[in-house]
């Protein structure tokens, strides 16, 4: 059959719907519901009265003997004879759905996602080139991977909601490498072109310049909530603008500062490798995250350093807020005009071609 009547049908039925103030109480399928089911007990008592005064009409009043023995063909109105009992029948169960007022539900569901603007920055100073993450590789290539799978999951938020991330790198001076985007894509290959610093020119440790540079990126965001991530594995070397000061710029500007140590020992002024000494070496990050809102994280492997990112990850939810709108149709009227319509075809047949003599 074709879907075409049926299409036209539910667009007569929903233009003409009129809306209620009564509510789904049971559910049927779709946007069906009913309004009153307990009206339903009341479909087998009918059926059982229809039925039992049917049968009593058709007990033979008289037997007579003239008749004969043999069947005689039926004729196309006594195969038809139940036509009439199933229309009143149909009438009947139509007038008590009707009475169980069945309802068409119309829900609308408005999600609102109060996004995340989140500018990761990644330190590309030659001293990323060392390899004490993971075996065989350098603190860059580790943190690439890591920052990576980070961003696509707060690009691709489980719940829905997605963040905008940006992407920064920095050395002496910062560079943008992404603008706020939620192209994952685009994310995962600015990251892999990301290479140590290779001359002395462009050497060094800029913490405060490239938090700066960030926080004036993020001053243009209208998102509610606005992060940095910044990554380094040495403390800041250039006096241009003092970490801290970039710390109370991102402070004025409602903006929350992450700060993530990576590495297992840092150079001293003359190259040499010593340990970490967490009063000192860690000092201004733990300062910078603390002045902002944010946290402090040293991370001396790669499981350290994913550690640490899956923790912001969890302090950074995107909140949603969920708000359900039901609305809902009568469908009552179109069901009575079919009980009406079922009964009179009943009539109808009653009257004419199925009439039968008492």
């Amino acid at each position: 059959m074709s879907s075409f009547p049926l299409a036209l049908l539910q667009e007569v039925v929903e233009a003409e719907s009129v809306k209620s103030a009564a509510e789904g109480r049971m559910h049927l399928w779709g946007e069906l519901f009913l309004a009153d089911p307990p009206f339903l007990v009341l479909l087998p008592i009918a059926l059982l009265a229809l039925f039992h005064g049917r049968a009593r009409r058709a007990r033979p009043r008289a037997r007579f003997s003239v008749l004969p023995d043999r069947a005689l063909p039926r004729s196309l109105a006594q195969r038809l004879a139940w036509l009439p009992a199933l229309l009143q029948g149909a009438a009947l169960v139509l007038v008590v759905l009707a009475l169980a007022r069945p309802l068409r539900g119309n829900v609308q569901t408005n999600s609102v996602a109060e996004g995340v603007d989140l500018a990761l920055l990644i330190d590309r100073s030659s001293s990323m080139g060392h390899q004490d993450l993971e075996a065989g590789r350098t603190r860059l290539d580790v943190v690439k991977d890591v920052v990576a799978d980070f961003a696509e999951r707060r690009m691709t938020d489980r719940e829905g909601a997605s963040d905008f991330v940006a992407l920064f790198s920095f050395a002496r001076y910062p560079q943008e490498l992404c603008p706020f985007t939620l192209d994952v894509d685009a994310v995962r290959g600015f990251l892999e072109d990301v290479e140590l610093a290779q001359d002395r020119a462009e050497d060094g440790t800029g913490i405060g310049i490239a938090l700066a540079k960030a926080v004036a990126v993020l001053r243009e965001s209208e998102a509610e909530s606005k992060v940095v991530v910044l990554l380094t594995d040495g403390e800041n070397n250039l006096d241009l603008i003092a970490p801290l000061e970039a710390a109370e710029l991102a402070a004025e500007e409602g903006v929350k500062v992450y700060t993530v140590f990576a590495g297992s020992f840092v150079l001293d002024a003359f190259g040499r490798m010593r340990e970490i000494d967490p009063e000192h070496d860690t000092k201004e990050l733990q300062e910078i995250a603390q002045s902002t809102g944010g946290k402090f994280f040293r991370a001396r492997d790669r499981r350290a350093l994913e550690q640490a990112y899956a923790e912001i990850e969890a302090l950074e939810r995107t909140p949603r807020q969920e708000t359900r709108f039901v609305e809902h149709f009568d469908l009552y009227p179109f069901v009575l005009y079919a009980a009406l319509a079922a009964y009179l075809a009943a009539w109808l047949c009653g009257a004419t071609w199925a009439r039968r003599l008492p």
